[in-house]
């Protein structure tokens, strides 16, 4: 293959990827919406309701923000009675986050019907091409070197 043909490639992947992880991602963040939620405040129930009990760190670490945010988006959460902090008692100095009973009602309510709104925005796929593209996705994010 020619370099120019393998460079018009690679521009080609990266416009048409940006633009169907947009589209997913619009249709993540417009479900997010409907329940008054906010992209970010949705990631962090739904780690908890997945992974259970996080310290309040690594979910800035899993979720990808920063911890002076993370403490905000927690605090909101608390103050709206889905999720409650609790200092460890070994070391004072660390928070563990956990979902309220109502945290968690919010969850099993919405995630299944989250979870079908994303399953229906990838249905251009059949699964063996999801299980492929996931695949595919990872090889190019391990092998990117810029």
């Amino acid at each position: 293959m020619k370099a120019s043909n393998n460079r018009e490639l690679s521009l080609k992947l990266y416009v048409v990827l940006h633009h169907a992880f947009n589209a997913f991602q619009t249709e993540a963040f417009k479900d997010m919406r409907t329940h008054g939620l906010n992209p970010t405040a949705f990631a962090v129930l739904e780690l908890l309701y997945s992974k259970g009990p996080q310290q309040v760190q690594h979910i800035g670490e899993k979720v990808l923000i920063s911890s002076s945010s993370i403490t905000y988006v927690v605090n909101n959460l608390e103050k709206e009675d889905y999720v409650k902090k609790e200092q460890y008692e070994a070391d004072r100095r660390v928070s563990y986050v956990s979902l309220t009973g109502r945290g968690q009602s919010l969850m099993d309510k919405i995630f299944p019907e989250h979870a079908e709104r994303l399953e229906q925005a990838a249905d251009g796929l059949d699964p063996k091409e999801k299980a492929q593209l996931i695949e595919l996705l990872k090889k190019l994010g391990k092998n990117v070197s810029i």
